[in-house]
């Protein structure tokens, strides 16, 4: 029971969503902190994970196949520079991506906690 829970696909989907998340807020501070550094290109999530995504997607939950989600952070090829220097860092665009990267990492990590919370409910009965 617990393994079919805590193995379910929307599940996984969600830790593997948490991780990119997370690399994610990591990859959008680093951006912030090099604002004024010369030449700093911009940095995100690679395209390769959305279409990662899609293709798990595509399956459908009947699929057998395990998620296979590597998030990686690469450089911003689409960023124009917005300063002489090069830098292709724009704060108001950093702090949008930010605040809207808060919002999904909680939505998922509320998600996968009702699914904890759920179990925990199976196991002892009592609602909490």
């Amino acid at each position: 029971m617990i393994d079919q829970l805590l193995g379910h696909q929307n599940y996984q989907l969600a830790k593997h969503l948490l991780d990119a998340a997370s690399l994610r807020h990591e990859a959008l501070a680093t951006n912030i902190a090099n604002l004024e550094t010369p030449g700093f290109k911009r940095l995100d999530l690679s395209p390769d994970f959305a279409l990662q995504l899609e293709k798990v997607a595509a399956a459908g939950p009947a699929s057998a196949e395990p998620l296979r989600l590597t998030p990686t952070v690469v450089q911003d090829l689409n960023a124009r520079a917005v300063r002489p220097d090069g830098n292709s860092v724009e704060l108001d665009r950093e702090l949008i991506e930010l605040s809207r990267n808060t919002l999904e990492y909680d939505f998922l990590s509320q998600f996968a906690s009702d699914s904890i919370k759920r179990l925990r409910t199976a196991i002892t009965g009592r609602v909490q």
